[in-house]
């Protein structure tokens, strides 16, 4: 479509002239427009003044006739002693003509909006990329000389400015107020600016015209002009002006940048865009320009080390402007609430911060950006020491000192870096790494001043949030770079020297802690002694941590969760029982990552292993800690605390079992009937022990704890020992004739879910009590019967057919059995005991008529049912005789007939 290049941008250049020519008419007829609605508005006005100025019955309009009041009567006038001159009123003004109803319903026209707004915007947006466009073309082309291209930007922004300027004055002589939306000198005077500033630019950057000292004058005469203008014309000009100077640089670009020339420009800009935000009190501009500058940081992500100086002066010039014209309370900056956080003041700062911690990311940890990001992060605290209203700017600084910090200790160590696919590519120990001491020694001034700091600035607000945030930044800021520096230099293992830095750290948590709980309450005390006291026992974690092996660890970790109970009760700092939760959280999540605790360390012998330790200590300081805790109430701490150790201590128990029955292996992929079967009789056996503990403490933790425990357990019995693993379907070896495998699987169980059921019984609903005690009646009964086939057929019951003897045994068993039961039930008065009796004879009546009267022959299936109605005959006569005797009824008076004297 285009020969050349340089045909399209003539095309545009002719475009762009016809729509600024088009542009301009249409500002010129809404001007006039615009006088002659005005001149309307005097004429209305003088008619108005006229009116009032008369007393009399004002004289005919040539507008509209005012409505002449009735004058008073004259009786009335010859009564009174007032004088005239009060007693005449003025006449009320006529009513100004106002506008159509429905025209100031609807609102300007669609022709109206376009002649007197869209088309001035067009037209200044217009004028600004001709002049842009003007710019790159005659490069691309090379028409003009440098020199001659310059010359002619500049007057292309002088004709720009000198027009805004004569358009403000004819409006301010007439007396014509500019449209608040639509303001045309305003967009002149910012297309004029934004020429101005390319021009100047190009000249230093591009062509060489000018000295960095004479360039930096020039740009600074601009950006105070563009300040003065825009305190002229209003924020339309600082908007379209900060905006077309941050995008210069992109649209006059150069093939060889000049990253020192680019900041210097770009902090001028910066400073008159922070100035006139701070004079006319815009925080909209000031918001913009931080984040314009910003992304002006993104270049550095591209470059290597030897390009961080200008990087570096960038962020460090915006800090220094930000924190001179931006943070409220702070040398030329707006003034402060007292006692409030200003979110602006706060943002700047954390906003270059941001920036400086990505250079320090982009250099792989060179030595100029870390010296650049730790004069940021000082400079932090001495502006939020001096402005409270830039504290937010401190969790900021913390939190980014810790990425810096961390990103270096994972570039050495890109193991800890648990990723699905492996370390991420490029991670890694790099040569243009930072040197180790100069780390060290960041790393010590950052701890030193954050925590001093955070100790220092108790006291000094009437306002909680603050202090509250110089704490947690002087608390974790020193923990979080232990840390990095303990995984960067010693890669996570033990290590004796971190170990002492943790003590110390400890002690000097607990110091201030102490020194901060004698004082008076001040606003945000409290919740600032409960940070230092966290801080005190997460160094001494720590200190564990660095001093002990991983299964250690978790023991100390325990440990500290019952000290923190412990203290909470001698010092009533709430966080303190949060915090004892924290730690117990921290020790179910450490269990999660390796179950053994010690890894392959945990040894073979059964019971006597790491297990006992691992899980056996925590579990007792859990409970231990959940007793301190409960002293002062019932709340989410307590709970947590419970819930660790119910968990404990069954998984104590279960891990236990899985290593003696797997000989050591707990992660075996293996199930059997003495696993199972010790699972259960542990659930019962615990969940007994809840129950007679909740009826003490009333927790809903031991409540939930032991109707868990009971519902694992009859889930093991059904799924476990009667189907999975049931000798009578699966060959297993279940020992000797008595003392067997059948006594641990079956019996065992039974007699525990039976004292559960008395346990829970006038605790729970009913049919939870019943459903346990049948399903100790269901065990007992399974016990019978394979012990029975265990006597026939030895200790694999599955071999061999079942004879008479085997057939007549089993009934002779259940009814024995059901007998016992009725007995029992009679002695100690036991309905239930007798129900179940009932039960179990009803299943042996049924047993006779469905199996041996079709199995058993001879003298086995007479005596079978002989003995079988022999117990039912005498259960009846128990029945009738002692549970259910009649009583004779005594002989009423009615009934009686006495002999009487008079009947003889």
């Amino acid at each position: 479509m285009f020969d050349s290049p340089a045909d399209f941008y003539s095309v545009m250049d002719f475009f762009s002239f016809a729509i600024a020519v088009v542009a301009f008419l249409f500002a010129r007829k809404a001007l006039n427009q615009a006088s002659a609605l005005r001149a309307r508005l005097d004429q209305i006005e003088a008619l108005a003044s006229s009116a009032a100025a008369t007393r009399p019955a004002p004289p005919p309009l040539p507008v509209q006739q005012a409505p002449i009041a009735p004058s008073a009567a004259p009786e009335a006038a010859i009564e009174t002693t007032e004088p005239i001159a009060s007693r005449v009123q003025p006449a009320p003004p006529p009513p100004i003509p106002q506008m159509p109803a429905a025209a100031s319903e609807t609102g300007p026209g669609f022709e109206e909006r376009i002649g007197t707004r869209w088309v001035v915007w067009v037209g200044g947006l217009t004028l600004a990329l001709g002049g842009f466009f003007m710019v790159r073309y005659s490069i691309d082309a090379g028409l003009l000389g440098p020199g001659v291209r310059t010359l002619l930007g500049g007057a292309f922004a002088l004709a720009l400015l000198a027009a805004g300027e004569w358009t403000r004055r004819k409006e301010s002589i007439s007396e014509i107020e500019a449209l608040p939306i639509a303001n045309i000198p305003a967009i002149l005077t910012a297309a004029g600016t934004a020429v101005a500033f390319a021009t100047v630019y190009a000249a230093y950057a591009l062509y060489d015209f000018l000295a960095p000292a004479t360039a930096f004058i020039l740009l600074g005469m601009v950006a105070l002009g563009t300040l003065a203008a825009a305190l002229l014309h209003g924020p339309a000009l600082a908007g379209l002006g900060i905006a077309a100077a941050f995008a210069t640089p992109i649209l006059v670009s150069s093939e060889r940048p000049d990253f020192w020339a680019l900041y210097v420009y770009l902090a001028i800009v910066t400073a008159a865009a922070f100035g006139l935000a701070r004079i006319r009190l815009w925080p909209w501009l000031a918001v913009t320009t931080v984040a314009l500058a910003l992304l002006w940081t993104l270049p550095c992500l591209q470059c290597g080390p030897s390009m961080v100086a200008p990087h570096a002066f960038h962020v460090i010039t915006g800090f220094a402007l930000a924190s001179l014209l931006v943070v409220c309370g702070l040398m030329f900056g707006p003034p402060a609430e007292e006692g409030e956080i200003e979110p602006i003041s706060s943002g700047s700062l954390a906003a270059y911060l941001l920036g400086a911690t990505m250079i320090v990311l982009a250099s792989s940890h060179a030595d100029t950006a870390i010296v650049g990001f730790a004069a940021l992060v000082a400079a932090t605290l001495i502006v939020a020491w001096r402005a409270p209203a830039a504290t937010g700017a401190i969790a900021a600084a913390a939190a980014f000192v810790f990425v810096v910090f961390a990103e270096w200790a994972v570039r050495a160590n890109p193991d800890m870096l648990v990723l699905p696919g492996g370390p991420l590519p490029g991670i890694g120990p790099a040569a243009t790494d930072g040197s180790v001491s100069l780390h060290l020694t960041t790393a010590a001034i950052f701890a030193a001043g954050f925590g001093i700091a955070g100790f220092l600035a108790q006291g000094r607000s009437v306002s909680a949030i603050i202090p509250v945030v110089w704490s947690a930044a002087g608390v974790f800021t020193p923990l979080s770079l232990l840390i990095a520096l303990y995984a960067r230099i010693a890669h996570l293992d033990r290590s004796i020297p971190f170990a002492i830095l943790a003590v110390v750290l400890a002690a000097a948590y607990g110091a201030v802690t102490e020194s901060l709980s004698r004082r008076e309450n001040r606003a945000g005390l409290p919740i600032s002694i409960a940070l230092f006291a966290t801080g005190t026992l997460g160094a001494l974690a720590l200190a564990l941590t660095f001093a002990l092996e991983k299964g250690w660890l978790t023991i100390a970790l325990a440990l500290m969760s019952m000290g923190t109970a412990w203290i909470s009760m001698q010092r009533p700092i709430p966080f303190l029982r949060s915090l004892a939760a924290i730690l117990a959280g921290l020790v179910v999540a450490r269990i999660g990552y390796e179950p053994r605790i010690a890894g392959d360390a945990v040894g073979t012998t059964p019971i006597f292993n790491w297990l006992l330790w691992g899980y056996g200590i925590p579990a007792a300081s859990f409970w231990t800690a959940s007793y301190f805790l409960r002293r002062r109430g019932d709340d989410a701490p307590l709970r947590t605390v419970e819930s660790a150790a119910i968990l404990f201590t069954v998984l104590l128990a279960f891990m236990e079992i899985r290593h003696a029955v797997n000989g050591g292996d707990v992660y075996r992929v293996n199930t059997s009937l003495t696993e199972f079967a010790l699972q259960v009789c542990v659930a019962l056996a615990m969940a007994i022990g809840l129950e007679r503990l909740r009826m003490r403490t009333g927790s809903i933790i031991h409540n939930v704890g032991a109707v868990l425990l009971t519902l694992y357990a009859g889930l093991v019995t059904v799924f476990g020992l009667m189907l999975l693993e049931t000798p009578i379907f699966w060959p297993t070896n279940v020992g000797g004739v008595f003392i067997n495998l059948l006594l641990l699987a079956y019996a065992v169980p039974a007699v525990l879910a039976l004292l559960l059921s008395y346990a829970v019984a006038g605790r729970r609903p009913p049919s939870y009590g019943n459903t346990i005690a049948a399903g100790a009646l269901i065990l007992a009964l399974t016990y019978v019967t394979f012990e029975i086939r265990r006597l026939y057929h030895g200790p694999v019951l599955t071999g061999g057919a079942t004879s008479g003897a085997e057939q007549y045994t089993y009934s002779i068993a259940w009814l024995l059995f059901g007998v016992a039961l009725l007995g029992i039930g009679i002695v100690v008065n036991s309905q239930r005991a007798r129900l179940a009796s009932a039960a179990v004879i009803a299943l042996t009546i049924l047993k006779a008529f469905l199996i041996d009267m079709s199995t058993l022959t001879g003298v086995y299936r007479a005596l079978s049912f002989m003995c079988l109605g022999l117990v039912l005959v005498a259960i009846g006569w128990l029945y009738q005789r002692i549970l259910f005797r009649r009583q004779p009824t005594p002989p009423s008076d009615a009934t009686t007939v006495r002999a009487s004297p008079d009947a003889a």
